[in-house]
């Protein structure tokens, strides 16, 4: 994994910076599926928005489509999470 960040031209923080955010939300999404669709949507939402900066970072530095798309179907997957859990808490 580092070798890869190394290869995205990311620094040691950027790396650590990923990893504790994709643990909150993953943590934040299985304890929202079960107690919050509030939390479950914002920790969606979260990882949404961490998959799009994936997905840019690899446009930055030029890789190829085919190692591209799957931080940008994990990113609609996400926000397609996010939406549909903040909309059923609205509806509770």
């Amino acid at each position: 994994m580092v070798k890869e960040f190394n290869r995205f031209r990311l620094t040691d923080f950027q790396r650590q910076l990923t990893g504790i955010l994709q643990l909150l939300g993953a943590t934040g999404l299985l304890i929202g599926v079960f107690f919050s669709p509030w939390l479950a949507g914002i920790a969606s939402g979260g990882l949404s928005i961490l998959m799009a900066l994936g997905f840019i970072v690899r446009l930055k530095i030029r890789d190829s489509l085919l190692l591209s798309i799957p931080s940008f179907f994990f990113m609609l997957v996400n926000a397609f999470l996010s939406t549909s859990y903040i909309q059923l808490a609205l509806l509770i």
